[in-house]
């Protein structure tokens, strides 16, 4: 039986676009080319902060994202960036009884964000506000305290293999792998993601249908 649902944020719930995009203006390179380079380090199984160091060799990340803050170009969420099945899929899991939980590989500002925009969750949290990140025990261990059930009686929803899938499923978790965003498309058919993930999807509506079967 699963009593909760938990979902991933970045290419999950929100789409990176602007992310991505807002540094590559910061930097002074074109989008394409940094979204290109976010790409390849990811398939190469590296951090994507990698690709800011190769356009930029010996950055300050932290360093790069206090200033862009100070200048007033900061890390910005709002409704346009969620992908249109969010809220209707989140608001249908809540309706069918079952707990809500947000959380990701994020800034504590961005949860600040995710909660202003009023989502249909029961609970939202970042990696930075936990102290904690994917693809770390710990961070699943976290999730699973929030909502407040067994790890069996919970489903991950993530795009990413590597950050979702694998530890999710190493904690105890179920896992949906969701076909979406360049890493969930990128993995999608991949036989040792399609061997681990208790289910496929191609949308958040899906989780609906999921959680009637299994309960």
């Amino acid at each position: 039986m699963i009593r909760a649902v938990a979902l991933d944020i970045g290419e999950t719930l929100v789409r990176d676009d602007r992310y991505w995009a807002c540094w590559a203006d910061w930097l002074g390179v074109p989008r394409h080319t940094l979204s290109a380079l976010v790409g390849a380090v990811v398939a190469r199984g590296r951090d994507n902060a990698d690709a800011l160091r190769l356009l930029r060799p010996g950055i300050d990340v932290d360093a790069e994202y206090r200033a862009r803050e100070a200048a007033g170009r900061g890390e910005r969420i709002d409704d346009d960036d969620l992908y249109d099945d969010v809220r209707p899929a989140l608001a249908a899991l809540r309706k069918a009884g079952v707990c809500v939980v947000v959380a990701g590989n994020q800034t504590p500002k961005a949860g600040e964000m995710l909660r202003e925009l009023g989502l249909p969750a029961d609970a939202i949290a970042t990696s930075g506000e936990w102290g904690c990140a994917k693809p770390s025990r710990e961070f699943f261990a976290r999730v699973v305290e929030v909502a407040g059930v067994s790890p069996g009686e919970t489903l991950y929803v993530g795009d990413h293999p590597v950050n979702d899938v694998h530890p999710a499923a190493a904690a105890g978790l179920r896992t949906a792998h969701l076909r979406r965003g360049p890493w969930g498309h990128f993995w999608a058919d991949d036989p040792t993601v399609r061997a681990t993930a208790d289910h496929s999807i191609d949308t958040l509506h899906d989780l609906v249908t999921v959680i009637a079967a299994s309960n």
